[in-house]
C-alpha cells in the first residue's frame, strides 16, 4: 500500500534566522526536535521542546522544497488563528514569514495517527469528533472562507479533462461511460452547498488519536463552506482505500442523518475519483516523489467503489 508520506526537512536545515524566529514565538530556545512522519509536504513537520521544557509542533517550507506549499502554509496559518476554540484543533500559537521561509507555530497534540487499515474504535472515535465539528461550526463562524465550489470545483472537475484526453491505461468501465461521469461529477459540485466548516482534505494521516481516545484534526489549509456531511464522506474515502469497512453502511449511519443523499454522495465520489485519476497522471511535484502514486491508488479504490453503487443503483427494482 503507497503511503501518504512526503520527503522532508528536519528542524535542523532550518536556516538560522527562521530557527530564531520559531523562538522568539516560543520565548525560549529549542534544545529539541522530533521530525513527524505522514503527510504531502516537503518542509518540516517536528514536535520540538525547549530549554524549560515547553513543547510546541513547528511546520516551516520555502519555495526551495515546494511554492505552493508556502502558499498552502500562509493559508493555514489564517484558517488556524480563526477557528473557533470549541474546534477539535491545535491551537495556532504563532507565524514566521519573513517572505520566502513560513513557518507554523502550533501548541503540540499528544497523540498518534489512526491505525491502517482503519480499526472499529478509532474510526468511531473520529466519526463521532466530525458530528461535533459540524454541529459546532454551523452556521458557519468563518464569512471570510471559500465555498467548495469555489475552492474545490476545479478539482472535483476531472472528468472533463480525462474525457477530453483519456489517458491509455483508463478502466475500460470509465471509459465506456465517460459522458456519464462528467456529468455525476458536474451535480456532485453542485450538491456541495451548505453552511458547516469542512476541512475537506480528511487522511488518517490529518488526524491524531490521543490516549484517551479523543480525536484532533490537524492540517487546516483546505478548509471551505459546505454540507455538514461532507468530511464524514470524504474520510470513507481513505477508509475504503485501506478496507475492512463496509463504507456504504457507515455512510448511510453517519452521513445520511446529516443530510447527504445517495445522489449527492454518487456525485461527490465521481468528483474526488476524477481529481485523483487525473492528477495522479501529472509529473510528481517537487519534494512529494509519492503522492502520484497515492493518488492513483485512491483513484483506482474509489472507482471501484463507485461503480458498485452506481450498478446497485441501476440494478435496484
Amino acid at each position: 500500500m503507497v503511503v501518504a508520506s512526503g520527503v522532508r526537512i528536519t528542524w535542523q536545515e532550518l536556516p538560522e534566522h527562521v530557527q530564531a524566529g520559531v523562538e522568539a514565538i516560543l520565548g525560549d530556545r529549542v534544545v529539541a526536535a522530533e521530525s513527524q512522519s505522514g503527510g504531502f509536504s516537503p518542509g518540516t513537520a517536528d514536535r520540538v521542546r525547549t530549554a524549560s521544557g515547553g513543547r510546541a509542533f513547528v511546520k516551516a517550507v520555502s519555495p526551495t522544497q515546494n511554492a505552493r506549499s508556502v502558499e498552502l502554509h500562509r493559508q493555514e496559518a489564517l484558517v488556524s488563528a480563526a477557528l473557533p476554540p470549541d474546534v477539535p484543533a491545535p491551537r495556532l500559537l504563532g507565524r514566521y514569514d519573513d517572505g520566502e521561509w513560513i513557518a507554523l507555530v502550533l501548541a503540540d497534540v499528544d497523540g498518534r495517527h489512526p491505525v491502517t487499515p482503519w480499526t472499529r474504535s478509532e474510526l468511531d472515535a473520529v466519526l463521532a469528533t466530525l458530528r461535533v465539528l459540524a454541529a459546532a461550526t454551523t452556521p458557519c463562524p468563518m464569512p471570510e472562507l471559500p465555498t467548495v465550489a469555489a475552492l474545490l470545483g476545479v478539482d472535483l472537475s476531472g472528468w472533463d479533462r480525462l474525457a477530453a484526453d483519456p489517458p491509455d491505461d483508463l478502466d475500460p468501465w470509465a471509459a465506456a461511460r465517460l459522458p456519464e461521469l462528467v456529468a455525476l461529477g458536474a451535480a456532485g459540485v453542485a450538491a456541495l452547498g451548505g453552511d458547516t466548516i469542512a476541512h475537506t482534505d480528511l487522511r488518517a494521516d490529518n488526524l491524531l488519536v490521543a490516549p484517551d481516545g479523543t480525536v484532533t484534526v490537524v492540517d487546516w489549509p483546505w478548509a471551505c463552506v459546505g454540507p455538514a456531511w461532507l468530511d464524514t464522506a470524504m474520510i470513507m474515502v481513505n477508509v475504503n482505500l485501506f478496507g475492512g469497512h463496509d463504507v456504504d453502511a457507515l455512510l448511510a449511519e453517519h452521513a445520511h442523518p446529516l443530510g447527504a443523499r445517495p445522489a449527492d454522495l454518487n456525485g461527490l465520489l465521481a468528483g474526488m475519483t476524477g481529481y485523483f485519476l487525473d492528477a495522479a497522471r501529472r509529473p510528481a511535484p517537487p519534494g512529494l516523489p509519492t503522492v502520484r502514486a497515492f493518488q492513483r491508488a485512491q483513484g483506482d479504490a474509489t472507482l471501484r467503489w463507485l461503480r458498485t453503487r452506481l450498478e446497485a443503483t441501476i440494478q435496484r427494482p
